[in-house]
């Protein structure tokens, strides 16, 4: 005889992270998808588009090419090693942390996770979005940057989640 089995609905923490994780994978998909048309549709056939063109470009290194000299693997195992640690922040502090917080770090792992997967095969990240001004960049790039950026300003608001100590209204009088 075996015993019945019960559903047991998702607990509130658990729906959030997945609801976190769900939104760094449409991040991530939505880039891919763009560096998989961009690698079609753009070779040698820039798009003018005012301050923002398209042109196709490829960067073996991160940011602004650093790093462009590693050997690949080093630079594949780093960053794999960077969205890890992400994606368990994210895990950690999704259930305790206020939403724009958990969105911020969605962003910044979807956009680290489209380029580490895009990265991997051939150690280089696909780039499409061109200012002329500024190096070429792509649309998980503008993730992290993004991502990063609201992380930052919402740790200038209030304590990060799991930061410490509590603000205590009755000691700042």
């Amino acid at each position: 005889m075996t015993a019945p089995t019960t559903a047991v609905a998702p607990s509130g923490a658990l729906k959030r992270r997945t609801g976190l994780l769900a939104l760094a994978a449409v991040l991530a998909g939505t880039d891919l998808a763009i560096k998989a048309w961009a690698e079609r549709a753009l070779p040698g056939s820039p798009v003018e588009g005012g301050p923002l063109g398209l042109e196709l470009a490829f960067n073996s290194g991160v940011a602004f090419s650093f790093a462009s000299d590693a050997p690949a693997w080093t630079v594949v195992a780093v960053t794999a090693l960077i969205t890890t640690a992400v994606a368990v922040v994210l895990w950690r502090t999704a259930a305790a942390s206020r939403r724009l917080w958990g969105v911020a770090l969605a962003a910044v792992l979807g956009g680290a996770a489209a380029n580490l997967i895009d990265r991997a095969p051939d150690g280089r990240v696909t780039d499409y979005l061109h200012t002329g001004w500024w190096p070429t960049f792509n649309l998980a790039d503008v993730f992290i940057v993004g991502g990063g950026l609201l992380l930052l300003a919402l740790s200038w608001r209030e304590n990060p989640p799991g930061g410490g100590t509590e603000r205590n209204s009755s000691a700042q009088q």
